[in-house]
């Protein structure tokens, strides 16, 4: 088994990727690892494909899969974990604000320090207040939900033993929340490092205000996936008995109340008249409406494989 995988997804990185190669190479060499880097060109649009085509023909540890069309980080990084085989497996972003000088230590604190999984914390940032601010924000709401505490969920430079990255199912926007899943799945030593974080070389940024917004719901849908995907009666049954139950309270109260009026000839109005009617009706049928989402959940509790069905276009 190899040492170190590096696993790099890119996205119109063609400047970065013979410079990065080069930077991890030389860091390898003085360190004696073994060690394989796989480059995952997402649907790229300029020439970062024929460039990794390139550094594979002339360097045997390098790798390369390209996707037919863009598909997103999660979606690189969940066939680059498929493809890794090295004891410890490394992710960076291709932009070289990762640090490949980083490695060594990472690899230090998984084989030596026994952590599952170490993610870094770019503690000094050289990104504008427009990211800083919602990543603070971000980051205190994803502690507060997932009970992992991290200081940065966002950092692409973070390192793992290979079995987590391979107990681990990524789609959607789900590559933030990979220390969450791996707490969820019984691997809890999670250790954190203080790690350089460089300008952007070159290029511009691919991530825009609104993966903030996608995180924050990924993060729900994560949280209720875990806690209840394997069990979805116990959250939808839960609430469709509480829903029930108050319908049901209601609607025996106004029984009673036209019964103790007609028993001692009161007045009384029609039962339709009062709002409590409706209150009771309403909750019966959303009760109701629970309990056949939680019978539904249950039949669909196994995962659809085709949540990570990527198309491939090519590999070296």
């Amino acid at each position: 088994m190899l040492d170190i995988s590096v696993i790099i997804p890119l996205y119109n990185e063609e400047e970065s990727l013979p410079e990065l190669c080069n930077w991890i190479e030389k860091v390898m060499k003085e360190h004696h690892f073994s060690y394989e880097i796989i480059f995952v060109n997402d649907g790229s649009r300029d020439n970062s494909w024929q460039v990794i085509k390139g550094l594979s023909e002339h360097n045997s540890f390098v790798k390369g899969i390209s996707f037919s069309r863009n598909y997103g980080k999660s979606a690189a990084l969940h066939v680059g974990f498929k493809e890794a085989s090295g004891r410890v497996v490394i992710t960076m972003d291709a932009d070289l604000q990762d640090s490949p000088e980083e490695i060594p230590e990472l690899y230090r604190m998984i084989t030596e320090d026994n952590y599952d999984l170490v993610s870094g914390w770019k503690q000094k940032r050289f990104d504008p207040i427009t990211k800083t601010i919602p990543t603070k924000l971000y980051n205190a709401a994803t502690r507060s939900m997932s009970g992992v505490y991290l200081n940065d969920f966002n950092c692409g430079l973070k390192a793992y033993k290979n079995e987590v990255i391979k107990s681990i199912t990524l789609y959607g926007e789900m590559h933030r929340y990979i220390p969450v899943q791996a707490k969820w799945n019984g691997y809890d030593k999670i250790g954190e490092k203080v790690v350089q974080h460089q300008s952007r070389k070159y290029g511009t940024t691919k991530f825009g205000i609104e993966r903030f917004l996608y995180g924050f719901l990924d993060l729900l849908s994560i949280t209720f996936v875990q806690k209840f995907g394997k069990r979805p009666m116990h959250l939808f049954g839960g609430f469709g008995i509480l829903f029930f139950m108050i319908g049901s309270f209601i609607t025996v109260y106004l029984i009673g109340d036209k019964v103790y009026a007609i028993a001692n000839h009161l007045k009384f109005r029609n039962v339709t008249d009062n709002p409590l009617f409706f209150m009771a009706l309403v909750s019966i049928i959303i009760g109701v409406q629970l309990f056949v989402a939680g019978f539904i959940g249950e039949l669909m509790t196994r995962n659809s494989e085709k949540t990570t069905d990527y198309q491939i276009r090519e590999k070296v």
